[in-house]
């Protein structure tokens, strides 16, 4: 076979080379066809292979694709911030383009940072966050992320920016039940900030749902009132990562509309051009732009192909797929339809642990022992292991972290397309079923000590 001059997640693997896509499916040049349950990496939030959004793309082509944001500005990019200022609630009116989910929120640390610096205030430097986090790959971003795994090789570059638990309620870190727990693991930033000092803190910044490093967990009812609070009452920026929650994927344009909460910053990213341009944003509020305004009337920040006009048409075109054929008032009873039949697997398979998430991001949680909660050894490589036994039988799901310390756990996601039917969610979960009874066997086939 001739050799690849392409580094690939995994150096030596050899992938399917995908020929085309249409819908929920993506099909290999050998014909094979998978449903993708997991939007690729939870970004095809309306599908492969839109007609509408194809054509954008050659209308903007036919304009031009590229300008430096420093010399112009084009009709793309303001039509595409007016529109996500729009879409949002509050006053977070102001967009930052920039190209991936991993500049959107070190974008989006730097405004924090600056906010209180144009204010006249240098301490405030630290940007908060929780543990069973991930906010990115670039050194920043991955400062900010409590993914114990992706941060290894790089700690004696990183800040300490992870402080307190994620809201994991199947794995309280203090055996409690919310809400009568009163959400003490939000109330652990009340006291990272005294140890800390709140003079010395910028921003807190949380995932509305955690992703790649929790599998969809989700927080109790009124656990981002309480995380906001803390934030306002000690002088303190909240920043949503919502890179993988916003534009619909929860059921609302931004997840914490779920909660009732309006953030100071939130990065945006994935849905927002679902997979058919590289862009990303980080949005800020009045507030924050207010003293920047005033003062030096620049964001320090920036990248060259940051607003360039080709990839905001093209998320431009995917915003007004989403509004015009009304997709996410769909999402709730999908959603529903969706945890229904994953909680009758759960049922029939022992090792499904927890199902947990919000509206098209869910979470499945694997354990060796339900009762115990107890999961499996991290040598077993069971996520590893669905993931690779899903792709043989056509399906696509998203591999996971999970576990409190971030290391032993194992978890998916199943994040298909918003726009997927009922038909298509019974073929997922026909799919789903294959695969856990394939799992099952090999259990079965591998009970002796020290293989899973």
């Amino acid at each position: 076979m001739e050799r690849s001059f392409l580094i690939k997640p995994v150096l030596d693997e050899t992938l399917p080379t995908i020929d085309y896509g249409k819908g929920v499916y993506l099909v290999d040049m050998e014909g094979k066809r998978y449903l993708d349950a997991a939007s690729g990496a939870v970004t095809a939030n309306i599908g492969h292979g839109v007609t509408e959004i194809i054509e954008a793309m050659q209308k903007q082509a036919n304009r031009v694709s590229f300008v430096y944001r420093s010399q112009f500005t084009s009709e793309a990019a303001e039509k595409l911030a007016k529109k996500i200022a729009e879409l949002t609630p509050g006053e977070l009116n102001w967009c930052f383009f920039v190209n991936s989910g991993s500049e959107a929120t070190e974008t989006a640390m730097k405004m924090a940072i600056q906010y209180w610096q144009e204010k006249g205030i240098q301490t405030k430097t630290k940007v908060l966050s929780r543990w069973v986090s991930y906010h990115g790959i670039t050194l920043g971003a991955l400062s900010m992320s409590g993914h114990t795994s992706r941060r290894a090789r790089f700690v004696p570059l990183l800040e300490d920016f992870p402080v307190i638990h994620p809201p994991y309620c199947y794995r309280c870190p203090y055996s409690l039940e919310a809400p009568s727990c009163g959400f003490l693991c939000a109330h652990e930033l009340e006291t990272a900030i005294k140890r800390i000092g709140a003079n010395n803190i910028a921003a807190f910044i949380a995932e509305p749902v955690i992703g790649a490093a929790g599998g969809a967990i989700t927080p109790p009812k009124d656990y981002f009132k309480v995380i906001k609070k803390i934030c306002d009452d000690n002088d303190i920026l909240f920043i949503a990562d919502e890179v993988m929650t916003g534009f619909g994927r929860t059921g609302s344009m931004l997840a914490m509309e779920q909660w009732d909460v309006v953030p100071d910053i939130v990065a945006l990213g994935k849905g927002m051009g679902a997979g058919y341009a590289t862009i990303a944003a980080a949005l800020a509020s009045e507030r924050v732009m207010e003293p920047i305004l005033k003062g030096s009337k620049i964001v320090m920040s920036g990248h060259t192909l940051s607003a360039n006009p080709q990839s905001c048409a093209v998320s431009l075109a995917v915003l007004e797929y989403l509004e015009k054929n009304k997709i996410v008032k769909e999402v709730e009873w999908k959603s529903i339809y969706l945890i229904k039949q994953l909680e009758n697997l759960k049922s029939q398979f022992t090792f499904i642990g927890d199902i947990r998430g919000k509206g098209l991001m869910l979470g499945i949680e694997f354990v060796e022992n339900r009762e115990t909660k107890t999961p499996f050894l991290r040598t077993s490589m069971v996520t590893s292991k669905l993931v690779e036994m899903a792709k043989k039988n056509g399906l696509l799901i998203y591999p996971a972290g999970a576990g409190i310390d971030g290391i032993n756990g194992d978890s998916i996601i199943i994040s298909p397309p918003l726009t997927i039917t009922k038909q298509e969610m019974d073929e997922l979960i026909q799919l789903l079923n294959q695969t856990f009874e394939n799992f099952s066997e090999y259990l079965n086939n591998h009970r002796t000590v020290g293989d899973v």
